[in-house]
């Protein structure tokens, strides 16, 4: 039998049929030389910004300001010894189960002296509320950056139907641009996955009705984190 990714042949197949017609539309018959294509990698290892408007707000009250335009609800502590109460006191307010997944990283934090059931493991479908950290956060817009990893599973942030994030106040950026730049230089090479998030999950595909939990969370809280 023959055992090639067929698959994986006809993506590449489609994607030289495209390139080839961009070359004829060009003029050209194969790759650039490399002396031509030195100039343009160059430019691309540069990554330079576009334009883009003025950014001269402070980063933290900046997010405060948009978080609530995206549904986002936001508390604040000093000390992540303080999360699990807050974490309670933001279910109770909003009449959730006590029972949470966490990532692992806030596994052995106090959550039975704040009356949480807490289980450092990935969510499934059935977990009600997922507890998460973030890479960072952009003030520009109110958005929330994960990165993919084993011991940050993003399924805690998909699947629950609520989604707490711990924002750290020290890694709220101005805009995109500072988000991706921090990417690269603590991580090098790209992980499998950058999620970003912009609130609930939602859709008015229907009839243009707005709903909630259409993909993902139904709601999302954030606690910022001084430091």
């Amino acid at each position: 039998a023959d055992a090639r990714p067929v698959g994986r042949s006809i993506v590449t197949s489609a994607r030289d049929r495209i390139l080839g017609r961009v070359r004829t539309a060009l003029g050209r018959d194969g790759p650039l030389a490399a002396a031509a294509a030195g100039p343009l990698h160059a430019h691309l290892a540069q990554r330079p910004a576009g334009p883009r408007p003025p950014g001269n707000w402070e980063p933290v009250t900046r997010f405060r300001e948009r978080a609530p335009a995206l549904m986002f609800s936001v508390d604040g502590i000093e000390t992540l010894a303080s999360l699990p109460h807050a974490v309670a006191r933001y279910l109770a307010g909003a009449n959730l189960p006590r029972s949470v997944v966490v990532w692992p990283e806030f596994g052995a934090l106090g959550w039975s002296s704040a009356g949480i059931a807490a289980q450092a493991r990935k969510a499934t479908g059935s977990d009600p509320v997922g507890v998460t950290g973030t890479f960072c956060a952009i003030a520009e817009t109110g958005t929330l950056a994960q990165l993919s990893a084993p011991n940050r599973p993003a399924a805690t942030s998909l699947l629950s139907e609520t989604h707490i994030a711990i924002v750290r106040t020290t890694r709220i950026v101005n805009g995109m641009e500072e988000a991706w730049a921090l990417v690269r230089s603590e991580c090098g090479a790209l992980p499998r996955a950058v999620n970003f998030i912009s609130g609930p999950s939602r859709t008015a595909d229907i009839e243009q009705t707005l709903v909630l939990g259409a993909h993902g969370p139904y709601r999302v809280h954030i606690i910022l984190l001084q430091g």
